[in-house]
């Protein structure tokens, strides 16, 4: 989007925007997509955490919108949560785990503003997984730790082999 124009809370949920859009104040924001990898990663991030549902007994949700503070709204790219899912069309509590899949035209520091969030929101698992470069970061407050071929939760409950996710 060029110059912004500030809304309110309320006009951006009543809005649809293709691809959805984060919320900061006011400020509607892009984010990046569509590449073939970032579109690959997250689909079958995605398909594998349903393929694991029942044993893990946690769902997956594409590009959900979360409010993780009052005048913020954020999309990661997959969100999974406990089930039974909760009742609600915008989360207001932090899943369990939020992934992000990196683009190319991320930055390690724009990313960081959406990783804070969701750790300050109090998302007790957080990942950044970069297609291209075939790796992934566990993150947390302390900062982001490789995961090179297996993705991991904290709990030691989630343990997901990136050569399932990945295109070669």
């Amino acid at each position: 989007m060029g110059a912004s124009t500030l809304i309110s809370l309320e006009e951006y949920l009543r809005t649809s925007y293709r691809p959805d859009c984060d919320f900061v104040d006011g400020e509607v924001l892009e984010r990046n997509a569509g590449k073939r990898r970032h579109a690959y990663a997250q689909g079958k991030i995605a398909s594998w955490f349903d393929r694991h549902k029942d044993i893990l007994n946690l769902a997956s949700l594409p590009e959900l919108r979360m409010q993780v503070r009052p005048g913020k709204i954020r999309i990661p790219d997959v969100v999974i949560c406990e089930l039974p899912l909760p009742d609600e069309e915008v989360f207001t509590l932090p899943p369990y785990l939020c992934v992000e899949v990196m683009s190319p035209e991320d930055t390690t520091r724009s990313m960081q503003y959406r990783l804070d969030d969701y750790l300050a929101f109090g998302v007790p698992n957080v990942w950044v997984i970069d297609p291209w470069k075939h790796c992934g970061w566990r993150v947390t407050a302390s900062g982001w730790a490789a995961e090179p071929e297996v993705m991991r939760t904290s709990d030691g409950r989630v343990a997901m082999p990136l050569a399932e996710v990945l295109l070669p």
